[in-house]
């Protein structure tokens, strides 16, 4: 396990150069073109086969050695946010408005990294793919990967994923079995009512009020129809309508997320969300319009490969830096799509560091923490020689 670590070591300038590069290009769903050429152009120059298109920009990559018949999958994103940087750093962003405000350049770089390792070291026996998402951040991408193929094309025995976390030890590993990050449902709500002057309001149907009424009711959601006990989320991130201080607005718009860690639960919120919006918009005589956006899973962790894992990591850097029974987070992450369909597989953690004044993710202010690269890319390339033995 140390002669792992020694020898990726050696390529830590490269792969530093290489997320900081990724950092100052960042490109947002579906659009990472650029980000996937490079991915594909590394990857084959180290003699694995590519296959690219599936969701647009994703790649797969596939490495075979031996005759061993287990296939595993570990899987990195590659998109940026719609977000203006404010990090100072020398390496930021060069496409305004666009932002690697999620660590996902350092996802990329820490994969790369450990597929660099494997390529030139080959200790392994069996068929390993490594698989670079797209638009992460919409939630969705991993769902149109799965659409596409995926694993009917790279079939894989187990999967496994990770993400950096601010607020954890710098380049420690956290696991959880089970559900380790919340569902994620956007909803739109659109109120019709009928348009007035604001001094003559009787005349009219406020959709203004019929939102504000609803923003405030949805809350009595999780506190009187979920079950003390679970954990779930309604959030109202958007109330827009009208401009003027004297119109009775006869439109609004809501937008929505709900978060839940349990599906049924999940299940219980969107259909007590109807059943609420449109009770309430008939009280007021208007009209409410419901549009289920996008949607995403619990994320669920197997048990088995979970432990697996944590072994893996406890092996490389010891228990003292390995911590299981992680609390959930009730944050999403679209890798809980493959494995929904693939449940054999695990999704943890690294720290991104917890010292005074550190950023958290999607903040203007937010930066990879390149200290992350050999410890990830070690765990990775450990996890592939001991489940490919």
């Amino acid at each position: 396990m140390k002669n792992i670590i020694d020898s990726i070591t050696k390529s830590a300038d490269e792969f530093i150069a290489i997320r900081r590069q990724l950092h100052q290009h960042p490109e947002i769903g579906f659009e990472e073109q650029s980000t996937s050429d490079f991915i594909a152009q590394y990857l084959e120059k180290l003699g694995y086969s590519i296959h690219r298109g599936m969701a647009t920009t994703g790649v797969v990559a596939t490495l075979q050695q031996g005759d061993g018949p287990q296939r595993l999958g570990i899987r990195a994103d590659i998109d940026a946010l719609p977000i203006h940087e404010k990090s100072g750093k020398t390496w930021s962003s060069h496409n305004e408005g666009k932002f690697h405000g999620c660590g996902h350049d350092g996802h990329t770089a820490i994969l790369l990294c450990a597929a660099k390792y494997l390529a030139e070291t080959r200790h392994f026996n069996g068929t390993l793919h490594l698989i670079f998402q797209p638009a992460e951040e919409l939630l969705y991408g991993g769902k149109v990967m799965l659409d596409d193929g995926l694993f009917e094309k790279f079939p894989c025995d187990s999967i496994f994923a990770l993400h950096n976390m601010p607020g954890m030890k710098t380049g420690e590993f956290y696991f959880r079995q089970g559900a380790l990050m919340a569902s994620s449902d956007t909803l739109h709500i659109e109120i019709n009512g009928i348009g007035a002057h604001g001094a003559m309001p009787e005349k009219g149907v406020d959709a203004t009020l019929i939102a504000c009424q609803i923003g405030c009711a949805l809350q009595s959601i999780v506190s009187r129809n979920i079950a003390p006990a679970e954990a779930a989320v309604i959030t109202v991130g958007c109330i827009q309508s009208g401009d003027a201080p004297n119109v009775v607005n006869d439109y609004a718009l809501m937008k929505l997320t709900v978060r839940a860690l349990n599906p049924v639960v999940r299940e219980q919120l969107l259909r007590r969300i109807n059943e609420l919006v449109t009770a309430q918009a008939q009280s007021f005589s208007a009209i409410a319009k419901i549009t289920h956006v996008n949607g995403s899973p619990v994320l669920v962790n197997d048990a088995q490969q979970t432990a697996f894992a944590a072994q893996v990591a406890t092996d490389l850097f010891g228990a003292q830096k390995v911590h299981t029974g992680t609390p959930p987070l009730m944050g999403s992450e679209d890798f809980a799509f493959m494995l929904e369909a693939n449940p054999c597989g695990s999704y943890f953690l690294i720290g991104n560091g917890d010292q005074p004044g550190f950023c958290n993710v999607h903040n203007p202010g937010y930066d990879f923490n390149d200290d992350l690269i050999i410890p990830a890319a070690s765990c990775w390339a450990a996890l592939v020689e001991s489940r490919l033995k």
